[in-house]
Formats: C-alpha cells, sequence, structure tokens
C-alpha cells in the first residue's frame, strides 16, 4: 500500500528542526520526506491532507510489561519487594496462554493510541505475546525474562526462533535481576551471549536495597558483576539505572551500553530519581521506557517524557537539567537503536514507516513556540490522532483498524477475575 500524507509539519528527529512538507510510505518503507513535489502520474491508495498536523517517529517503550495490564490499579503503594513478592509473582503464576494474548492486546491498544510503535517487552510465553503483535500488526521486540524460577532452558532457542518468524518480530537475550538470578545461570546467558555475539539486558539498581544486597553477595555492584561476567561483552544494557556509583557509569559509557529509565514506575515504588543527565553528560545513550501498567500504572511515554525531565531538574538543582528535545530523542530514536530497530529511528527515505500523527489544534500545543519542548512538557496521549507501523494505519481518529476493543476489553475482565 502506498500512502501520501501532504500539507504536514514533519518532525524527523535527524535534528530539532521542524519543516513543511510530504512523505510518501510504500508498503512497509518511506520513500520521500521532504517539500511539497509535483504528483502528476503518480498514483497513491491513499493520500491524507495533514492539515498542518505533526508527522514524527513514533515512540519507543523502551522497558515495559506489556500483559502486566492486568495488575493496574490492582497492587498499589508497595514497596518493590513487597509488590513483586506478595502481590504480583503470585497472580502471574495463574496466567495462560489466553491471558497473555489478551491482556497483550489491551496493552498494544494503550500503545497505539498514545503513538506508541514498538515496546522492548520483558515477559513471558513469546508464543501467545507475539501471536497477538502480529495480528494486531505492532512491531515488538522480546526481551528474555530468565531468573531462577525458570526459562534458562528456553532461552537461546528462544533467541533462535523469534529473531526469524516475522518481520514485526525480534528478541534480545535478557534475564530479570540479579537479585533473582544465580549466578551459575548468568554465567549461562554469558555463555549463550558470547555465542551469538547478542547484547544483554537485565533489571539494574534499581532499589538501594538491590545494590546493597548485590554488594553483600558478591562483593560489587550490578554492573560491575555483570561485567566481570562477561555479560556485557557484546552490549546491551539495563533498566532503571537509579543506582550508580561513577564506576558503573564508566562501565556503560566504555561499553557503549544503553541506559533505559521508568521515572514513573520509580516515582511510584518510591526506588529513587535516576541521575539521567550525568549518563546524558557522559555520552551514555538513554532511552525512556513505561515499566508495566502494574507499577506505572499507564503505558504513556508522554508522561514519562516530561517526569524524565522534572525530576532531573530536581535532582540536579537546576531548570532545564535535559534540554527537552535529548529527552525526546530518547524516547524515539535512541530508544529505537536500544531495541535493535536501526531502521526506525528517524523519518527517512529507506526507513520503516512507523509514523505517527500528532494534534496541533490541540489547545496543549498551541502556541508554536518550541514543538519539541510542547511534545514533552505539554503533551499526552490524547494529541495522537494516528499511529502507522510498517505502512499500516492501525489508529486513526480514535478508531483501532486490527483490533477489536470492544471485545478486548470484554475478555480482559472475564480472564482478570480468573487470576485474582
Amino acid at each position: 500500500m502506498s500512502v501520501r500524507f501532504y500539507n504536514a509539519l514533519i518532525l524527523t528527529m535527524e535534528t530539532d528542526s521542524v519543516i513543511g512538507g510530504e512523505i510518501w510510505t510504500d508498503n512497509d518503507k518511506i520513500s520521500y520526506v521532504g517539500p511539497a513535489k509535483d504528483t502528476q502520474g503518480i498514483s497513491f491508495d491513499r493520500e491524507i491532507d495533514c492539515k498542518g498536523n505533526l508527522l514524527m517517529p513514533g515512540l519507543k517503550d523502551a522497558h515495559t510489561h506489556t500483559a502486566m495490564v492486568f495488575a493496574r490499579s490492582l497492587a498499589d503503594d508497595l514497596t518493590l519487594d513487597d509488590w513483586l513478592h506478595k502481590a504480583i509473582f503470585p497472580r502471574e503464576a495463574k496466567l495462560g496462554d489466553e491471558h497473555i494474548y489478551t491482556f497483550s492486546k489491551l496493552g498494544f491498544a494503550e500503545y497505539l493510541k498514545g503513538g506508541i510503535t514498538s515496546c522492548f517487552d520483558m515477559y513471558f510465553n513469546p508464543v501467545f505475546a507475539s501471536k497477538a503483535a502480529i495480528e494486531t500488526g505492532f512491531r515488538y521486540v522480546f526481551c528474555g525474562s530468565v531468573n531462577d524460577f525458570g526459562g534458562i532452558d528456553r532461552l537461546e532457542d528462544e533467541y533462535i526462533r523469534y529473531n526469524s518468524i516475522d518481520p514485526l518480530i525480534s528478541y534480545k537475550l535478557g534475564f530479570h535481576a540479579e537479585y533473582t538470578t544465580s549466578k551459575e545461570i548468568m554465567q549461562t546467558i554469558s555463555e549463550i551471549s558470547h555465542k551469538h555475539e547478542a547484547p544483554v539486558f537485565a533489571h539494574i539498581s534499581e532499589t538501594k536495597a538491590e545494590v546493597e544486597g548485590c554488594i553483600a553477595r558478591y562483593g560489587m555492584t550490578p554492573p560491575k558483576l555483570f561485567d566481570s561476567l562477561g555479560l556485557y561483552d557484546f552490549g546491551g544494557g539495563g533498566f532503571h539505572c537509579v543506582w550508580f556509583d561513577d564506576e558503573d557509569m564508566e562501565i556503560y559509557k566504555n561499553r557503549g551500553l544503553y541506559a533505559v529509565f521508568n521515572a514513573c514506575s520509580n516515582l511510584k515504588l518510591a526506588s529513587g530519581i535516576a541521575p539521567v543527565s550525568r549518563f546524558e553528560n557522559m555520552g551514555i545513550p538513554t532511552a525512556i521506557g513505561t515499566d508495566g501498567a502494574g507499577s506505572n500504572n499507564a503505558l504513556d511515554m508522554f508522561r514519562e517524557m516530561y517526569l524524565d525531565n522534572v525530576m532531573s531538574n530536581i535532582a540536579d538543582n537546576k531548570a532545564c537539567s535535559i534540554p527537552p528535545f535529548k529527552t525526546l530523542k530518547a524516547a524515539t530514536s535512541t530508544g529505537a537503536l536500544c531495541m535493535g530497530l536501526d531502521d526506525c529511528d528517524t523519518l527517512k527515505e529507506g526507513k520503516q514507516a512507523d509514523i505517527i500523527m500528532i494534534d496541533m489544534n490541540s489547545p496543549c500545543m498551541q502556541p508554536v513556540n518550541n514543538i519539541p519542548a510542547n511534545l514533552v512538557y505539554s503533551g499526552n496521549p490524547g494529541i495522537v490522532c494516528m499511529t502507522m507501523i510498517a505502512g499500516r494505519i492501525l489508529y486513526e481518529d480514535g478508531n483501532f483498524t486490527t483490533i477489536d476493543i470492544d471485545e478486548v476489553i470484554k475478555d480482559s475482565n472475564r480472564l482478570l477475575k480468573e487470576i485474582l
């Protein structure tokens, strides 16, 4: 299918400049980005008058647990340890295939409505999560979630299988965290990483207690432990990265690792405020994720961007600690690179047609002083009027094209009763 978007403002994310012009797509790729030009003799399957609205790359949720939407507002106001062991793990043990499939679709609907075109999903049961993603048309990157409860026996097979089943699906090696994963299992993951020259990701240094526990067990912080085991020899990174010391940051800088921040979840669980600006100033690539709806409670990248910025101001005691465009880049381009989606980072000819349209007539986007700042400081999912992935429009003007949202909501509430 070919689509022509015209009369548009365009933020390619290659720079912070907004241009006026057109974007053309051909099947799953972008075929033209630039000023309006003569289309005589060229036919498109659809031509969309953007009426001055903004086209930009989709937001990339670089750390989440999609099917955990079942836990939204279910286990609030607990510390991370109690939240996991008393509220989440016991209920996750009851999740079956239909639960993962249906709750994943509910999560994908929330992503699409909020302008998110791909997610880096650390969960389990990739069979039914990927089935839901393929049916939806959602770009889905699975992150291994190995821990002492299981998964190491399937990790390599899943890595091979889910990097070849569909263009929308990919898989990265990963494990839950140091405190839920034995050293022996981490060593096995390192061996798999070396065999395939593959990056590795995990929750890391999310709480002060986690870091103290790791030091008590191994005499070093989680980043130092992972590095000593060779887990970072082929890249990767970590989720949360709240309690890093100077040496931890040097490891991330020297290894070219990605630090993924989850401000809302960390605040809600009282885990702490990540030193985002220090990572940025050291040249460590940063990305942004929502975490799961059980600890957030929304899959809302606009709120994450806002909190990332304003909490950095508090942490640094400095206004505008991070320029808004840097935060927007973390939520789009760098997030894509973190997930291995090198052709989804900017709007450029030959790149994937993962595009969102922002309603510039929304009051929160006016007046037009600084569009990237408006997106970060005053944007919300309500300003997204279209989401396209791989050249297919999946959400437009309040309607989903591949999800029967009424059916998904009904099934989600039915299935929730089974696990409560």
